[in-house]
């Protein structure tokens, strides 16, 4: 109640009896005082999420009404790479030239922010390239793309690709993910039967665990931040190979396609120069 008090600059009493209103005519308590504490009842918890969206819509409704400036709010998602990589220098930029903009993220897998893109609950979210036609209501751009190399411990950088993958144990980046279906497509289109010691879909995880000894892994060559203080070889293959492209998708039809743009530029110029 102090808090709400100091962010609206209005008194504690003042917010108590706007509360106070605002149970009489929605007929609910919100909230209840257990000794010094104040807790939201039931009815207050199934309230909020939806005063949350309205106070959201609000501020939409002001950014569309203003053509002279961009504010109101953006609702993004990111997977872990770009979340850790080019996201950041993004909305410092977007930042920078729109403070108005207030920006929400989500993280989640790319699989999970294309389907909340595609329903509606984001406007953008920066992910891994869908294995499947995206529908006409949503935007594509791809931002990087970053070809498969070997990632191997730095005393076996005198051997070449093929013979790591085929005569050290594999540390493999998960098939059944987005990003590790293309390292598999790879193996079997080079005939290359690895002995496979462990399998997961953490980029990271895998560079520490190849710099411990325990294999070598078959990657995207992803961009920074990597784990600090490894020693790693990234050797390319012998034909170069995509593992997978970073991109940005949207929805087409969100009120906030102005934002959108902002963000797209922004993107486009950290990433393309």
């Amino acid at each position: 109640m102090a808090a709400a008090a100091r962010a609206l600059d209005i008194s504690p009493s003042a917010i108590a009896q706007q509360l106070q209103s605002l149970e009489r005519e929605l007929g609910a308590s919100l909230i209840v005082r257990v000794g010094r504490t104040v807790r939201m009842t039931e009815q207050g918890g199934r309230i909020l999420p939806h005063a949350r969206q309205l106070l959201r819509d609000a501020a939409d409704l002001k950014s569309i009404a203003n053509d002279d400036a961009l504010s109101g709010e953006l609702h993004l998602g990111a997977c872990t790479t770009p979340l850790m990589g080019m996201l950041p220098e993004i909305l410092a930029r977007v930042s920078a030239r729109f403070p108005d903009i207030k920006v929400h993220i989500e993280s989640g897998n790319s699989a999970q922010l294309y389907a909340q893109v595609e329903g509606g609950t984001l406007d953008a979210a920066f992910v891994l390239e869908a294995p499947y036609p995206l529908p006409k209501t949503s935007g594509w751009m791809v931002l990087r793309e970053e070809p498969l190399i070997v990632l191997a411990p730095a005393r076996l950088a005198h051997r070449s690709a093929h013979d790591l993958l085929a005569n050290e144990p594999l540390i493999r980046y998960d098939r059944n993910q987005w990003g590790g279906r293309h390292a598999e497509e790879y193996l079997r289109k080079a005939d290359i039967r690895p002995h496979e010691r462990f399998e997961l879909n953490a980029l990271n995880a895998i560079a520490v665990m190849v710099d411990r000894g325990l294999g070598v892994s078959l990657v995207p060559d992803w961009s920074p931040p990597w784990p600090e203080g490894i020693e790693v070889v990234r050797l390319p293959l012998p034909t170069p190979e995509i593992g997978r492209r970073v991109g940005v998708v949207w929805s087409r039809s969100t009120i906030r396609m102005r934002q959108v743009d902002v963000l797209l530029a922004e993107a486009r110029a950290v990433t393309h120069g």
